[in-house]
């Protein structure tokens, strides 16, 4: 009998340990999210692109979720990366554009990142790639929440051979923690050095919790690939640089399952703006959506987005509902069950979409281009307020070189109203024929700029913070 109990005794403290671990297990998955740079929407094989092929993140679609109305806020290199990392708009943080090697000022050390969350809950944090939120030391990657850094403080095209610039830029430094290693003169390793430095991380973190942010150069213009992919997409530069980050993808998963890491690891894909269309075969692909980098249409701010955890999230799922990069850290922060920053956040946890369930909370987005509230969004309804955007001249002949063309530029006269489930191509305005829906999502334009301001109305906003500012660099 007593030995009978003791049986039933100690099933019963395996079990509870056992749980005990799987609950353990999914509060600290490893997380790794890949930033591309200028990708297109229609970039990805599972996005309709048939010029070349992502064999590695199209499976990494069919193994998770692919949301096919997923955003950024700003469609422009820093303003989308502040955003990203601290789930807030960055014109709040008083960070818009692009900064370059004159910039005084970064984010703000003391706004909290995605890297800062996960250390509190003891992981391991790297980032790998292209930081561009502030080249000063105050502002590098280890001075916001990073363990370690391998890459470049800005865009990569921020150095002496800029085909227009080849004056104003200083040589291009590759940085390791907070120290420049190398002078680059040429970029063709880049996305391998890359990937290697990833993989190193995932080895020297594998037996704790990880957070690795892999933040790709490329396809940002210079394009430049490694031997191994001159030539393989038989579809000019562009394709091969393509083929490249997806086989990137392709070498993190092989890892992760030789650790067996696959079941407790999310990985999250993807861009932080459109193409830039000005350099023609230099550019990736719309999928067709309005305009591209650098504008508040469609082909500006709709990115891929791929989300996988096998054994979590449901495989081959498609999510069309809307979220955006923002909410990126609030859903991290739910996962490792970890409070959100003190300061307040833009975003809202979608672990729901991510399962591939509808979400019940359809919140309003709002669409900045220097400070200029350019759109809004709710659910499939977008509002475009007048403004002066870039475009592609009709005329223009695209190159295939790396030398940009000129843009035109058009004034926006009157406000326009697109119904994106309709018409995601934003081509027919039906602000007339829905008033209501139009008095809505202007109400929600006007707390905006009453909260971040708006240059385009003269507006002030009362709830902005300040970029981290230095005034002397010697």
């Amino acid at each position: 009998m007593k030995n009978a109990l003791f049986y039933v005794l100690f099933s019963s403290l395996l079990l509870a340990c056992e749980n005990k671990g799987k609950e353990a297990e999914i509060k600290s998955p490893n997380i790794i999210i890949v930033f591309a740079d200028d990708m297109g929407y229609g970039d990805l094989g599972v996005y309709g692109a048939k010029q070349w092929k992502t064999p590695h993140l199209d499976q990494l679609a069919e193994d998770g979720v692919r949301f096919t109305q997923f955003y950024v806020p700003h469609a422009v290199c820093t303003a989308s990366r502040a955003a990203l990392l601290t789930g807030t708009y960055a014109n709040r943080l008083e960070l818009y554009g692009a900064v370059d090697h004159t910039a005084k000022h970064g984010l703000n050390p003391e706004e909290t990142t995605i890297a800062e969350l996960a250390k509190s809950k003891g992981y391991a944090t790297g980032m790998v790639g292209k930081w561009h939120l502030g080249h000063l030391n105050p502002f590098l990657p280890t001075k916001q929440g990073f363990d370690s850094y391998f890459g470049l403080p800005y865009s990569n095209d921020m150095w002496p051979h800029h085909p227009e610039a080849k004056d104003y830029y200083p040589p291009l430094p590759l940085l390791e923690g907070e120290e420049t290693i190398a002078i680059l003169d040429e970029q063709h390793q880049l996305t391998t050095q890359y990937t290697e430095k990833a993989l190193d991380f995932i080895d020297q973190n594998h037996e704790k919790p990880f957070f690795l942010y892999l933040a790709h150069s490329m396809p940002h213009v210079p394009l430049f690939v490694s031997e191994k992919f001159e030539g393989k997409s038989e579809q000019g530069l562009y394709g091969d640089v393509m083929m490249e980050i997806d086989w990137s993808m392709g070498e993190i998963r092989k890892k992760l399952k030789e650790l067996n890491l696959e079941e407790n690891t999310l990985i999250i894909f993807t861009s932080d703006n459109g193409p830039w269309l000005s350099y023609g075969g230099h550019a990736g692909l719309t999928g067709g959506l309005r305009e591209g980098k650098g504008t508040s249409w469609e082909g500006g701010i709709r990115v891929p987005a791929i989300m996988a955890w096998p054994g979590k999230i449901p495989a081959g799922k498609i999510q069309d509902q809307a979220a955006m990069t923002i909410d990126i850290l609030p859903t991290l922060a739910s996962i490792i069950d970890t409070p959100l920053p003190s300061l307040p956040i833009d975003g809202r946890d979608i672990w729901p979409m991510i399962m591939g369930e509808e979400q019940e909370d359809y919140p309003y987005f709002a669409y900045y281009n220097q400070n200029e509230l350019q759109a809004v969004i709710f659910g499939s309804w977008k509002l475009v307020f007048p403004h002066r955007y870039r475009t592609l001249p009709a005329e223009a002949e695209l190159r295939n070189d790396g030398i940009p063309v000129k843009y035109d530029h058009v004034n926006l006269e009157v406000p326009q109203l697109f119904d994106l489930e309709n018409d995601p191509y934003e081509q027919k305005n039906v602000a007339d024929e829905y008033p209501e829906i139009m008095k809505n999502l202007e109400a929600f334009a006007e707390e905006a700029r009453k909260d971040m301001g708006d240059a385009l109305t003269n507006s002030t906003g009362t709830g902005n913070r300040k970029a981290g500012r230095i005034t002397n660099t010697n």
